[in-house]
C-alpha cells in the first residue's frame, strides 16, 4: 500500500478559493476524519490532521 501524501500546494490553492463556512465545515470534517482513524491508521491520522491544518491556517490569515 502507498503512503498517502498531502499536496499541499494543492489544497492551498484550494483554500484561498473557498468561503468561510466551507473552509470550517472541511476543518470539521478533517478533525473527524481524522479521530476516524485513530489507532488503527495512523497514516490516515496524519494525513487529514495536515488537511485540517491547511484550512485552519487560511482561515487564520483571513482573520488578520
Amino acid at each position: 500500500m502507498m503512503k498517502k501524501v498531502l499536496d499541499w500546494k494543492t489544497k492551498e490553492a484550494r483554500a484561498r478559493k473557498m468561503t468561510v463556512e466551507a473552509l470550517e465545515f472541511s476543518v470539521k470534517d478533517c478533525v473527524e476524519a481524522r479521530d476516524a482513524m485513530r489507532g488503527w491508521n495512523p497514516e490516515a491520522e496524519g494525513y487529514y490532521q495536515d488537511e485540517a491544518s491547511v484550512y485552519r491556517r487560511e482561515l487564520n490569515r483571513r482573520a488578520g
